[in-house]
């Protein structure tokens, strides 16, 4: 009887847990299924309460978006994001190979070091920072962006890569050495292949945090290196909240990071569930 009974109740739980894993998805996709549905809505439908949820499909708010000039502002969080992500990557992985594969001295102190600065408030930076970009004359400089978005994800790259490195095995690099393999041997060939998972989530993550930032982009930025944020803003004046148009910019704006997550899905669920054993 209590053979009998016992998968019947792992069944059971299995179907709790997905019930309650359904509707805390639901619950977390619903903000983005409004927004994508009222970006479809003519402004007075989009403003009645209660919502309208019966409405005719159009396309006006996009095309309004698109009269607003939005592709300076997509083009500035693109060069912002990917060359940053770029110089994360390039800084991150051998910092975090020399605190992972082979550790330097007092390597506890440099992580945390790394992590510390991110414990400080950007308000708390924001100051010396607008000062020293207005004296090099950087003000409204995509390339400031990239540099200070190089700077805010660093640290966070280097503690991704440095668990995703720790899951390379030893025997396997000391097998290469054995063989001859040289330090970029063992990369190209051993690391890279390993962490590739971890590498793809920690520049996805990274891409995200850069798209989305807002605070620096706004005390920074006006009109050459307005990034996408930037353009949202637009929307809310003193004539009112142009709520359709807003979420039709927000969806808009959402594609990019929706498509990097989509295309490298495989590799990002990898990456994520790497370094979770340790």
């Amino acid at each position: 009887m209590t053979t009998l009974a016992a998968p019947a109740k792992r069944r059971l739980a299995t179907s709790v847990w997905g019930v309650v894993a359904w509707v805390a998805g639901i619950i977390f996709v619903f903000p983005v299924i409004w927004m994508v549905l009222t970006s479809f809505k003519q402004e007075q439908d989009a403003a009645s309460n209660p919502p309208t949820w019966v409405f005719t499909p159009t396309l006006d708010q996009y095309a309004a978006v698109f009269d607003r000039n939005i592709t300076p502002f997509l083009l500035n969080s693109l060069m912002a994001s990917v060359f940053s992500t770029l110089f994360v990557i390039v800084l991150a992985t051998p910092a975090a190979y020399a605190l992972s594969l082979r550790p330097v001295a007092k390597w506890t102190d440099v992580l945390f070091f790394f992590i510390s600065t991110k414990m400080m408030p950007a308000v708390a930076a924001l100051l010396p920072v607008y000062l020293l970009v207005k004296n090099l004359g950087m003000l409204d400089n995509v390339w400031t962006m990239v540099i200070l978005y190089t700077s805010m994800n660093l640290p966070l790259a280097v503690w991704m890569m440095r668990s995703f490195l720790l899951e390379v095995p030893r025997e396997v690099l000391e097998a290469g050495e054995v063989d001859g393999a040289g330090l970029l041997t063992s990369i190209r060939k051993i690391i890279l292949p390993i962490v590739s998972p971890g590498l793809a989530a920690t520049a996805l993550i990274c891409f995200i945090f850069a798209w989305n930032e807002f605070f620096l982009a706004v005390n920074l930025t006006a009109t050459n290196a307005g990034t996408s944020p930037i353009f949202l803003v637009g929307f809310i004046s003193s004539e009112g909240l142009f709520l359709a148009r807003l979420c039709a910019a927000a969806t808009l704006l959402s594609l990019p990071v929706l498509i990097a997550g989509w295309l490298a899905q495989n590799k990002l669920v990898r990456g994520l569930s790497m370094g979770a054993v340790k």
